[in-house]
């Protein structure tokens, strides 16, 4: 079957995470004031539920909605900082994945569950705002992972034709379940960021890098 379109996460999955989320996670709830006993458990929480939107999981671990906004402020500032200070970078090959496709006629979107400043931050820092065709982010009226709004706005921007015609690659079991309840036919796992083999099992295919996806997609017309 003929691929229309990837659907690419950044963190993770095109982009290094290094731990910067945790680092911006725990600027974040030491700005709000979070006591040291509760941080293990929230801490444990945002690894669980990596690839979300920031936003959410804020909300699920304060259930008050001025400090998730607050909390949510503060993470994206703290992450922000660390892309413009350098600790940003590639997953090796990744580039080249995205450009290769584009030339073979695929159409490529970067999805993240940052808000769209950070997303744009990252792009920047990288030299990628024109890498892809679409950068798309949870908002306006578009849910974060799992939902599949993310997957199926970018079909209907890039005017895909069919979902089956879709591919989805992430690095958390979020990225997944949002590329099944998408219709996607290709929905591979990547092994580069915070998911692990167990937690990708209802992947197609899960791969160690975004760089054995060409093969995947040749294999798959």
């Amino acid at each position: 079957m003929t691929t229309e379109l990837v659907v690419l996460d950044m963190a993770g999955t095109t982009v290094a995470d290094d731990g910067l989320v945790v680092r911006a996670f725990t600027e974040a709830i030491r700005a709000i004031g979070v006591s040291d006993e509760r941080y293990p458990d929230m801490l444990e929480y945002v690894v669980d539920t990596m690839g979300q939107s920031k936003i959410t999981v804020f909300r699920a671990l304060l259930d008050d909605e001025t400090l998730a906004q607050q909390a949510n402020a503060a993470f994206e500032g703290a992450y922000g900082d660390l892309v413009r200070g350098g600790a940003c970078t590639p997953i090796d090959g990744a580039e080249d994945v995205v450009r290769g496709l584009r030339e073979d006629g695929v159409k490529v979107a970067f999805t993240t569950g940052f808000a769209p400043a950070t997303q744009l931050a990252i792009l920047d820092a990288l030299g990628w705002r024109d890498l892809a065709d679409l950068a798309l982010a949870p908002g306006d009226g578009v849910r974060g992972r799992p939902f599949p709004d993310l997957v199926l706005t970018a079909a209907l921007r890039l005017e895909v034709t069919d979902v089956r015609h879709v591919a989805v690659v992430g690095d958390t079991a979020s990225d997944v379940l949002c590329g099944r309840r998408a219709g996607a036919s290709v929905v591979a796992g990547v092994l580069t960021g915070a998911g692990r083999r167990e937690d990708l099992l209802e992947a197609t295919h899960v791969l160690d890098s975004v760089r054995e996806l060409p093969a995947v997609l040749g294999e798959n017309r």
